[in-house]
């Protein structure tokens, strides 16, 4: 930053309110840098371009301000929120970011008259009844067989619970209790239900006590069938407590979340670990973007703390009057206390713990505890969490220490000039068919030293010869790059990798050639005998002389990771393409499908997968579906 933008800047700030709001500055390109809240706009912003006190981290972005924006809010409360919405939509780079595209399981009862269990994903609503968030699927998994095994409620889906006329194999095991043929009364299934809503809540001395009532209320009546039938369930019951005994507590503890953060050698981990119904289901480990070290300079745990409650347990209010926000355990345990931030401090993020305490209130309809220093049981889960979050940091040093050593030494034998190795970006391309069928490329990404999943992309093929892979890779490349002047620089790849000879190289030289695109940035892999790795050559397209890198290079170790990627990425979209078709064309062969029908079967299941995976039963609970034409549709598809 120049001496006169900074004056400029020092002179604008001053005109700023002294209320809450959102402040948001931008790089001399419009890209955006930060965003953060002020509960007084005005002094905390202009603290930022003071000449002293900032710290090297801090002075690192102030260095690359060009401008800056401000939202000024009715409250510090909004400024919270709005700052949370702009963090999770814009990604800002010197924000500390907690990004995971995978959404949590939930153990779900539905609101039928005979409530159905069952594992889900997604918005939670007003209309079912939710436990969770649970870690994992395995987790989730593991509730419902319990669920099953120990109260019998249904799982089946709709279409098949209205359909049945006599009892499925899970009652004959004794994991389903058969409401969908009368076999217990709607009351009776409403008990087992809410039992096993209290179990999932932690509330197991009471469930047993009430089956022991009942139990002997039965055997006193001489019923003696039923008796048996909840001794057995006391029996399942008290063997799954009794294997929960190293994770169990006493009743009451309910639903914590226990949330720790590690650093170890410029690395920083938050790991979440969630006990649900007073068992510990297991924990997920997250690694902070956004940090911006500096000869070692890190944010403290408190503020990494803020920053991750902020991001996984707010959410905007939905527009949906009937959707609920994300389940939040009443009680939050941290191994470090929250502290209120300085308006005249200089650290990034300032939500102080009252602005974030009441929104958590206020989003989960109840009053939400920090706890940093447990006792019991519960100062055990913290650290449980403490050490995980460091062997979860031991396990990547290791990682990222291969990979940087991979990626250093392709940089070094392909003569890139990097500022750093952050800057890495290589898209390769694949091309994938089943002797001309269902034709597709992939492109899959490697930058800041990792796989990139989300910016991965398949291309469906059309309009060349079948098998014509030549065809395919110029296709492929044309709509890749068609309009690469208006890609920005860190979506710009230093290296394009093409998996195959020198006619792919040749045809990648002719497009890039084409749109007027650096050709030394395209790297062909030959396969070499057998195709081992470690046999390949590095084929150039700008004249330089082919390498044969050899089986200890580590530089051949990281195109070939993800020369492999692309292959995968490909040949799973070709298949899913393939199948898809075929099976289409499986439907239109079947004697007394027409269009109708077809698209009944297909909305009814929801595809085509659906279809395949419906039983003869419930196809023909299909509208126009009789029970032969069912078991014709079965046949055909298997």
């Amino acid at each position: 930053m120049s001496n006169s933008l900074f004056e400029t800047l020092q002179q604008d700030v001053k005109r700023l309110p002294g209320l809450p709001g959102v402040y948001r500055f931008y790089d001399e390109v419009g890209h955006i840098l930060y965003v953060g809240k002020a509960r007084h706009l005005k002094k905390r912003v202009s603290s930022y371009f003071q000449r002293t006190q900032l710290s090297p981290r801090i002075a690192l972005m102030v260095g690359k301000i060009a401008r800056y924006e401000t939202t000024v809010t009715r409250s510090e409360t909004e400024a919270l929120i709005l700052e949370n919405n702009l963090i999770k939509e814009l990604a800002p780079p010197f924000n500390i970011l907690f990004r995971d595209d995978k959404s949590y399981p939930y153990v779900m009862l539905t609101g039928h008259q005979f409530p159905r269990l069952a594992s889900y994903r997604g918005k939670v609503d007003k209309r079912n009844h939710y436990f969770g968030p649970f870690p994992n699927s395995w987790a989730v998994r593991n509730s419902v067989q319990i669920l099953q095994k120990v109260f019998r409620l249904r799982t089946c889906e709709d279409s098949v619970f209205k359909n049945r006329s006599r009892p499925c194999l899970l009652h004959q095991i004794h994991r389903c209790s058969a409401p969908c043929v009368g076999r217990l009364s709607v009351e009776q299934y409403k008990q087992d239900v809410a039992q096993a809503t209290r179990f999932l809540e932690g509330d197991h001395s009471r469930v047993l006590s009430e089956l022991e009532k009942e139990m002997h209320a039965y055997s006193e009546a001489m019923e003696f069938e039923m008796a048996a039938v909840l001794r057995d369930r006391i029996t399942d019951l008290s063997g799954v407590l009794q294997q929960q005994s190293m994770d169990t507590v006493a009743d009451g503890e309910g639903d914590v979340d226990v949330i720790a953060v590690a650093q170890m050698e410029g690395v920083v981990c938050v790991n979440l670990a969630m006990i649900r119904g007073g068992r510990h289901l297991g924990d997920r480990a997250y690694f902070p973007k956004g940090l911006r070290t500096t000869a070692g300079e890190l944010p403290p745990p408190t503020e990494i703390l803020e920053a991750f409650i902020a991001q996984h347990y707010l959410e905007e209010k939905p527009a949906d009057s009937e959707a609920s926000p994300n389940l939040i355990p009443p009680v939050l345990i941290l191994n470090h206390p929250l502290q209120r931030a300085s308006d005249d401090g200089l650290e990034l993020d300032e939500a102080s713990p009252e602005s974030l305490h009441d929104l958590l209130n206020a989003q989960a309809g109840k009053r939400i505890t920090f706890l940093h220093q447990p006792q019991g049981q519960r100062r055990h889960w913290l650290a449980m969490a403490e050490g995980n979050a460091k062997i979860a940091i031991a396990k990547r040093l290791v990682e990222t220490g291969g990979q940087l050593a991979r990626a250093r030494s392709l940089a070094d034998i392909l003569s890139l000039e990097l500022e750093s190795l952050e800057h890495l970006r290589i898209e390769c391309f694949d091309i994938s068919h089943t002797s001309g069928e269902a034709t597709q490329a992939s492109c899959v990404v490697y930058a800041k030293n990792v796989m990139q999943a989300s910016e991965y992309r398949r291309f469906n093929i059309n309009d060349i010869t079948p098998g014509d892979d030549y065809a395919a890779m110029r296709q492929v490349l044309q709509r890749r790059y068609a309009n690469f002047q208006e890609l920005p620089v860190e979506k710009m790849p230093q290296v394009i990798l093409i998996d195959g000879g020198k006619g792919q190289v040749e045809m990648a030289r002719q497009v890039l050639s084409e749109f007027g695109m650096d050709i030394s940035l395209i790297v062909g892999v030959a396969k070499g005998e057998g195709r081992k790795v470690g046999l390949e050559t590095l084929i150039f397209a700008d004249g330089r002389k082919a390498l044969e890198l050899g089986i200890d290079s580590a530089a051949l170790l990281l195109v070939a990771q993800i020369r492999d990627e692309a292959h995968r990425f490909a040949i799973t979209g070709m298949r899913a393409k393939r199948a898809k078709a075929r099976m289409v064309s499986q439907l239109e062969e079947i004697e007394g499908i027409g269009a109708k029908r077809r698209q009944k079967l297909l909305a009814r299941f929801g595809g085509l997968r659906g279809v395949s995976n419906a039983t003869i039963e419930e196809i023909a609970s299909v509208e126009g579906i009789s029970t032969t034409l069912a078991e014709q549709i079965y046949r055909q598809l298997h």
